[in-house]
């Protein structure tokens, strides 16, 4: 949840999630409109369909309990190396090297002062380095907390990385007909004739159309759309 979403907004969210799917059994079992209504709002909404594929293959898998080892956790849908390696820290204290915002913040601050597109792989050695010998979580979490602080300092380093991309606004863009077209769906399908009146209305509802049936989160069925 807290992948490209700031934390106020994924507070609110994270509990009643855990309200709905109060465990991996729960997640896997859920149709994935449920899991969607609840997620609505957050965004990027093929993340809550990951999550949900993720509990499944725990389940089949792993028998419903979430793998420890970082090549079990890579294997799970939509994980990539920083997902398993915050799911080994923060999850279960294992020590590994995170590198996301706040971390390149305070890195980049320490180290690459006069550094112009500094690479991962630049701050890897330092973090690696850093993190030798300390507790996980709590080493990442005041990390985390001290590159928050250099930005609420003012201090703002991340746009010297080479991996920085600005965010798009949300209003007008196609995030947001996507989110749209997910809510209408959600209370209930829709003919291919208001599909196409929609079609018509929007420029980019086509390109939410294609991309959220590409992701797997809406289907035709008999003329139908709805949630797959």
């Amino acid at each position: 949840m807290l992948q490209q979403t700031q934390v106020p907004r994924v507070i609110e969210k994270y509990e009643e999630f855990l309200k709905a799917f109060p465990n991996v059994r729960a997640l896997a079992k859920a149709p994935l409109s449920d899991v969607l209504k609840v997620w609505s709002g957050m965004g990027y909404n093929r993340r809550a369909k990951f999550l949900r594929n993720v509990a499944k293959t725990i389940m089949l898998t792993f028998r419903g309990r979430v793998p420890v080892a970082r090549d079990d956790l890579r294997a799970l849908p939509g994980v990539g190396p920083y997902t398993a390696s915050a799911v080994r820290v923060f999850a279960f204290n294992e020590p590994d090297i995170l590198i996301e915002t706040n971390v390149r913040a305070a890195i980049i601050h320490h180290f690459f002062a006069d550094t112009l597109k500094v690479r991962d792989r630049a701050i890897l050695v330092y973090a690696e380095k850093a993190a030798n010998g300390q507790d996980p979580r709590t080493w990442y979490w005041a990390l985390m907390d001290y590159g928050a602080h250099l930005k609420r300092r003012g201090v703002r380093n991340n746009h010297r990385s080479a991996h920085y991309t600005r965010q798009s606004k949300f209003e007008g863009s196609l995030r947001q007909v996507r989110g749209m077209l997910l809510r209408e769906l959600q209370s209930g399908s829709l003919t291919d004739a208001a599909v196409r009146r929609r079609l018509e209305a929007s420029p980019l509802y086509a390109k939410a159309l294609e991309g959220l049936a590409r992701d797997g989160l809406i289907q035709n069925k008999k003329g139908m759309w709805r949630i797959a």
